[in-house]
């Protein structure tokens, strides 16, 4: 059986921090206010002229020196964002170029904050039937630069950031991706969404003065869908491999809320010890949370050689998924 191995992984974050008390000069909040509901306390702001592009190939760049591979050697590059540089071309292909992908496919794809593990389970699928081999696969977003910070309820919580992970056919062992679940809910389009800008509303002056370029959302009514469906498909990757939640040696879920990530460890029975937050330093990064997360856990020794390793996250769409790897 071939195996989808993550050979290298890195990630990228601007060096601006805007930290809760910052916050407080821009609208009206408190760091604790922050604090408690969201468990955020920073999150990284991309300076002006930074773009999606530059972060995914950053992080790209530390993924494929880790792993070994020359740029020749990647067939297939995917790019999971909703912030891409333009609508066209792809943020992958301007990817491609920056980094000399000369032998590379290059598209990506919108899936909300579950774009990494979308473009993760489109990766493997390649591997598996045989068509590719190399592919890198990288969730980026610059959030901030489609958040309204006249609206509390939502610029307290994202962030910009991104990661990348070079996956390579793998035949000698079971280690790497087990297994992916992609699940999708239209219709709820009115939760979580960005309005203007495509062909519904196309860019005008009412919609720039409507504010209605920046992310609308309904947090109580996201959170809810959050925590069921999060633990829904978390369960379904652990029954789907024949294995028990004390199986897992580490969860990372999607850093969006801590009181999401806490509220679904609880429905899961994990111990907060096996779960990786790192929410407090970037809030939610959207297709970037998940790769950025996963880089910190194996750089800081939370992830080894062989451990079984749980993602999962939820977007717009809405869209969930998940996957379980062995390292």
């Amino acid at each position: 059986m071939i195996y989808s191995k993550i050979a290298g992984i890195g990630s990228f974050v601007p060096e601006k921090v805007l930290t809760n008390e910052e916050l407080c000069n821009i609208v009206d909040t408190s760091d604790e206010w922050i604090t408690s509901r969201t468990g955020i306390k920073e999150r990284r702001i991309a300076e002006k002229g930074l773009t999606t592009s530059d972060i995914a190939a950053a992080a790209a760049k530390k993924a494929l020196d880790i792993s070994g591979l020359k740029p020749e050697d990647i067939e297939l590059i995917l790019v999971g964002t909703i912030t891409p540089d333009m609508i066209f071309p792809s943020t992958a292909c301007i990817v491609q170029d920056k980094l000399g992908l000369k032998n590379a496919a290059a598209f990506d794809i919108s899936a909300g904050c579950s774009g990494f593990i979308y473009s993760l389970s489109v990766a493997d699928s390649f591997i598996k039937s045989g068509k590719y081999k190399n592919i890198l696969v990288i969730g980026a977003d610059l959030l901030s630069r489609i958040t309204d910070y006249e609206d509390r309820s939502t610029c307290v919580l994202f962030g910009d950031g991104g990661g990348a992970a070079v996956l390579t056919a793998n035949i000698q062992n079971n280690r790497g991706i087990l297994s992916t679940h992609m699940h999708s809910k239209g219709g709820h389009d009115d939760i979580l969404m960005l309005k203007a800008g495509g062909s519904l509303m196309p860019a005008s002056l009412e919609s720039v003065n409507g504010r209605e370029h920046y992310i609308k959302m309904k947090g109580s009514e996201l959170f809810r869908y959050a925590v069921n469906y999060l633990k829904d498909i978390a369960q379904e990757a652990i029954d789907f491999n024949g294995l028990k939640p004390e199986d897992i040696d580490l969860f990372v879920p999607h850093q969006a809320n801590v009181r999401i990530i806490e509220a679904t460890a609880k429905k899961l029975k994990f111990p907060m010890e096996r779960v990786f937050v790192n929410v407090e330093k970037y809030g939610n990064t959207s297709s970037g949370s998940i790769p950025i997360a996963l880089d910190e856990a194996y750089k800081s020794g939370r992830i080894k050689e062989n451990d079984i390793v749980l993602i999962d996250a939820i977007g717009a769409g809405l869209t969930w998924a998940s996957s379980i790897i062995r390292w």
